[in-house]
């Protein structure tokens, strides 16, 4: 039965991993097993932020993307094409006027998005539009209203079935049901469980502090006050850089001393026009309202998943926001490293974002598994510490480094084989490999470097495909060629593929 097998967990955001599902549920289902999606609730911006401005509560804008992304769509059905489209659509961005007016058309039933959706179900979703409409009004005040501009269906529902039920993870099984996803087959899990807002903060290597998961990815357009990076230093302190809260004036869903940066609306951003970090991230971490360090615990069921998985993906999306929140959390670090999961694998990015730069200093695949595995150990509670290889320290390790030479059983270099197996066996159980084993990525103009004789050194095999370029010039999977790397790794066969020096690890795409 498949709630024996092994399952798949996959560590995600929203938006980047979302046109890997096919590919995931391709795996999936040729495996015959489970799949759980881990996803952050982090997410401080878009129409996100003014939720939890609001009525406080997790970001859930990722959440609800992936379900709604998982919607069956074989075979076709006007009713599922229906549910997908009102749960993906955004209000007016025009004016909060215009988006106000939308919104009452939606709680009102008239609005031609409920068309194709059957009565029963169409009354089900609009009783928690209804309700949390009537939780907007009974929060309005004179300095603070809600502002419904680029609002998510999706998100609105979410949160009206949250304050509703009590319980996000009810929520969350209230949209897979009107989704009709099944949960026995593929879950959705939130990398936290609670009705509070958890927030992030990054290090830089400058010693500077970014608050806030929007502040860090894409800064916003300005909707509250101005908001610069913080130092360090100031994340003890009430004022950073001479800013000026204005925010307390306003009464919302945040405690009084809330950091502004964390109060702030995000509703307006871009992703193509970012500015470069001044310098690279080193870590990101929890913080609570006033900016002090903590760490949560996961959710008991993405330990439940790690712990009953045959592998562990880690895919594309944006580092630093989408997959590491997820990891640094109490509990998972020492899953990762327990788990009977032999095989745990990065899918690279196809392109370099502002979080894995700056763009003087892009980080590489190994950058990429480093930061991995620092997170897994913070989240063990343990401080950062590379280890030794051979003679060398990864701490020494930057952008000067020269792979080790290829070691090879009875070569002039081990002429006594037994020293070359010790060197295997030491490179297998190096800290990077109990975190990835595989590094899947692409080739071309744009992607990050892959030194795979680094990689090896460490005991982390590379598999690299042959994408497809948008008119853009960025580099993206192609499924099939993706799909046929995945279970390359996870089957026999693939072991022998993987493992073998004497063959070309490319699948073209």
């Amino acid at each position: 039965m498949m709630s024996d097998t092994k399952g798949i967990v996959v560590f995600s955001g929203g938006s980047a991993a979302n046109s890997l599902v096919d590919v995931f549920e391709a795996v999936r289902e040729n495996k015959k097993c489970p799949l759980s999606y881990i996803i952050p609730i982090s997410d401080n911006g878009g129409s996100s932020s003014e939720l939890i401005r609001v009525f406080g509560g997790p970001g859930i804008g990722d959440v609800r993307s992936r379900l709604v992304r998982l919607i069956p769509t074989n075979p076709p059905s006007p009713e599922k094409s229906a549910i997908s489209a009102l749960f993906n659509h955004r209000l007016s961005s025009t004016s909060g006027a215009d988006a106000a007016a939308e919104w009452q058309l939606i709680v009102s039933g008239s609005s031609d998005l409920w068309r194709a959706i059957p009565s029963a179900k169409k009354e089900l979703i609009r009783s928690f539009f209804n309700l949390l409409n009537l939780e907007i009004l009974k929060r309005v005040r004179p300095s603070s209203t809600f502002d419904f501009t680029s609002a998510s269906v999706g998100n609105l529902f979410l949160t009206g079935a949250r304050l509703f039920s009590g319980s996000f993870e009810s929520a969350i099984y209230l949209l897979s049901s009107i989704c009709g996803i099944s949960d026995g087959e593929v879950r959705v899990i939130p990398s936290i469980n609670s009705n509070f807002s958890h927030h992030i903060a990054a290090g830089l290597a400058n010693g500077d502090v970014i608050v806030g998961q929007n502040n860090i990815s894409h800064p916003a357009e300005a909707t509250a006050l101005e908001m610069p990076t913080l130092p360090s230093e100031s994340l003890h302190g009430i004022r950073t850089r001479g800013s000026v809260d204005h925010t307390a004036d306003i009464e919302d869903a945040n405690i009084p001393g809330t950091l502004p940066s964390l109060r702030q609306r995000n509703i307006k951003f871009t992703k193509d026009q970012d500015e470069d970090l001044p310098a690279r991230i080193d870590r990101v971490w929890y913080i609570n309202p006033y900016g002090q360090e903590m760490l949560p615990p996961a959710n008991p069921r993405v330990l439940s998943a790690i712990k009953h998985s045959q592998a562990v993906i880690f895919s594309i999306g944006s580092l630093f926001t989408s997959i590491i929140p997820s990891i640094v959390l109490k509990g998972v670090g020492e899953a990762l490293r327990t788990t009977p999961a032999r095989h745990k694998i990065l899918i690279l990015n196809g392109s370099l974002d502002r979080e894995v730069g700056p763009s003087s200093s892009p980080f590489s695949a190994f950058d990429f598994v480093e930061a991995i595995a620092r997170a897994g150990e913070q989240s063990r509670g343990n401080p950062w510490r590379p280890v030794l290889h051979g003679s060398r320290s990864d701490e020494t390790l930057g952008n000067s480094y020269t792979s080790p030479p290829t070691i090879r059983h009875g070569s002039s270099l081990h002429p006594n084989p037994q020293a070359g197996n010790e060197a295997h066996r030491a490179s297998r159980d190096s800290i990077y490999r109990q975190y990835v084993t595989h590094v899947i990525h692409l080739t071309g103009d744009g992607t990050p470097l892959v030194d795979r004789d680094r990689l090896a050194s460490f005991g982390i095999d590379c598999l690299k495909l042959y994408g497809r370029k948008s008119a853009k010039g960025i580099v993206f999977y192609d499924h099939q060629a993706l799909v046929g790397a995945i279970e390359a790794i996870l089957g026999k066969k693939g072991d022998a593929m993987v493992l073998s020096r004497s063959r070309r690890n490319t699948l073209d795409g």
